[in-house]
């Protein structure tokens, strides 16, 4: 290789490096990598920029669209209201769970899928008695398993599609090609958890963390008499206390959130407070604080309020205050929300809130104003998996919208128009037939996971122009012993091994022209590894870090990450032997 392919591949190990072990954002990663090979003039800069132009992407962000038309208009709980029941066995209820959850991802992005799925369940859960944590890491796997079985299933299978086309010039799979593989392996993953995981996972029906809002907030009152009246939060002294923190004033039935320091009090004043319930007795030795008459029972935040919004997120390995203790954070001058309560590994986190430092994966109990869940549904900050306040479907639109996805899978099933055109137009009329909003429409197009995936494409591309991908492709065939089974192999453990560090779509991105590379030198048939790379992509199951419908389910669920792995990894071997045995039957490994 010359030195551009050394620098390539040198290049390609830091950011692997840097996606690995340390937090910094996938698309800030990626965009760093496209900026350097384009300064060094390893890629022009119209390659650099292809990717942002790749038929693959923009069909992923009109899928986007046409996913917050079904999401909008409430065609998902038209489904689950049909479907789900009163189920009388445990195994019995996962059945009812598969199907609607199978049918949806097929043909829509995971994400807003289980995000929709995690209330509903949970509510059904308790109507049935069957604890959380038996149902939802399965309808994450469920998720994961339908997202293989169509080209648009995951965003993963349209961008390899996309880099396909780009790198050999061929027209690229249809929209069920994959789904030759995608539908056995499913079917033989459900089967896999509905026999071992009612045993296999845990029953937390006791452990609701966030079960009793008592538990962890306690309130007060300001003493018409007292010396407080006038003063501002900040004068107070109730600004900086050591154990708890102010989160809401209840005055004169009206509410004020994410209280600032300069708010006056007002005799009679309900405070509400977050963090160590033991520090009341602290609390009420401030002169003109006295107990408040209602507290011990449903008190202030037990009322609906229509100016406040109860939310329960995930903080994902996103977040800008990730590593940091809440109070260090700034969280409240930086979401405008107050964090009520923490839960960790499906346990509520005691002591002082302003201390606990904040994990992936935790689950946070949020009090804000309403537009909270407005700004933050598509952020990758949190991944909110019940709010109080949320905007009214659209159920009269309900029809019309299965209506418009049916006809834009059946156009491009068909091929009447490409896969491309079908999904822009589906996704300008889930807008003009009121579907969806305009900005529900700009906010479900998630901007982090486009820049990703078009940026990868430069790293992708740099790796074959400057021989990089020819040379790993060598030695893969020197290690296999030129043996086309152990390749198919090799590649799928690769991608399998990547996607577990980096993002799904990073790696697949990043695999395709190496294995590209390796089929054309060995004489083999590339479309069984292509279809490798997509299967391996998407069968995340190990860790809640994988993938991102695991970590929404991970609190709701109570999980443990030890429960994870207890079924993640066998399903992980499972799902990866029966994709490689299916390969093998049904596709000839020799060239065409």
């Amino acid at each position: 290789m010359e030195w551009q392919g050394w620098f390539s591949l040198a290049l390609t190990i830091t950011a692997l490096g840097v996606l690995t072990f340390t937090r910094v954002g996938p698309h800030l990663v990626m965009m760093a990598v496209l900026t350097i090979l384009s300064a060094f003039g390893i890629l022009t800069s119209a390659e650099a920029l292809s990717g942002f132009a790749n038929s693959g992407l923009i069909t992923v962000a009109a899928m986007f669209v046409v996913a917050a038309g079904i999401h909008g208009s409430g065609g998902i709980d038209l489904l689950v209201n049909k479907v789900l029941g009163h189920p009388a066995t445990l195994r019995s209820a996962l059945g009812r769970i598969f199907v609607p959850v199978i049918v949806l991802s097929g043909f829509l992005n995971n994400t807003p899928v289980v995000a929709t799925m995690i209330p509903a369940i949970h509510a059904w859960s308790r109507r049935i008695r069957i604890a959380p944590s038996k149902l939802m890491i399965p309808l994450s796997f469920t998720a994961i398993l339908g997202g293989t079985l169509t080209l648009i299933g995951t965003s993963t299978n349209l961008v390899v599609n996309g880099q396909y086309r780009a790198l050999t010039g061929e027209a690229g799979f249809s929209l069920f090609s994959i789904t030759a593989v995608g539908l056995p392996v499913a079917l033989a993953g459900l089967a896999f958890i509905w026999i071992f995981f009612p045993r296999w996972l845990p029953d937390r029906s006791d452990k609701l963390a966030f079960g009793n809002l008592r538990e962890f907030t306690l309130e007060v009152t300001v003493d018409p008499n007292g010396p407080l009246v006038g003063k501002s939060v900040a004068q107070a002294g109730l600004r900086h206390l050591e154990r708890v923190f102010l989160v809401e004033v209840e005055r004169a039935g009206n509410v004020v959130t994410a209280v600032s320091p300069e708010e006056i009090l007002h005799g009679g004043d309900r405070l509400v407070f977050a963090g160590d319930t033991q520090a009341i007795s602290d609390l009420l030795r401030i002169n003109g604080i006295i107990p408040s008459p209602e507290n011990g029972h449903s008190g202030t935040l037990g009322k609906d309020r229509a100016g406040r919004c109860l939310v329960e997120a995930v903080v994902s390995p996103h977040c800008g205050a990730l590593g940091r203790n809440i109070r260090d954070a700034k969280f409240r001058d930086r979401y405008g929300a107050v964090v009520l309560a923490v839960a960790r590994n499906g346990e509520r986190v005691k002591g002082n809130l302003g201390t606990t430092r904040l994990e992936a994966g935790d689950t946070l109990l949020l009090e804000a104003r309403p537009a909270f869940v407005t700004r933050q549904r598509y952020n990758r900050d949190f991944l909110l998996i019940n709010d109080l306040e949320t905007r009214t479907p659209r159920h009269e639109r309900a029809w019309l919208s299965w209506g418009i996805l049916v006809g834009v899978v059946a156009a491009a099933g068909f091929g009447v128009i490409s896969m491309l055109n079908a999904a822009l137009i589906g996704a300008g009329l889930m807008i003009i037939t009121g579907c969806c909003s305009l900005s529900q429409a700009e906010k479900s197009l998630d901007l982090t996971v486009i820049i990703t995936i078009a940026a990868s494409f430069a790293l992708g591309a740099a790796l074959q122009k400057a021989g990089v991908a020819a040379f790993l492709a060598s030695n893969i065939i020197d290690l296999s012993g030129g043996k086309p089974w152990l390749m198919l192999i090799l590649t799928y453990v690769a991608v399998s091994l990547l996607t577990e560090t980096i993002t799904n779509n990073a790696a697949a991105v990043l695999m395709l022209p190496i294995v590209l590379e390796m089929t054309e030198k060995a004489g083999l048939n590339n479309e069984p590894f292509v279809f490798a790379i997509m299967m391996a992509a998407s069968a995340s199951f190990a860790t809640p870090l994988g993938y991102q419908t695991n970590l929404m389910v991970y609190g709701p669920g109570g999980y443990r990450f030890s429960d994870f792995l207890k079924v993640g990894l066998p399903m992980n071997l499972f799902v990866g032997a029966v994709t490689l045995a299916v390969l093998f039957i049904g596709w000839p490994l020799a060239g065409k």
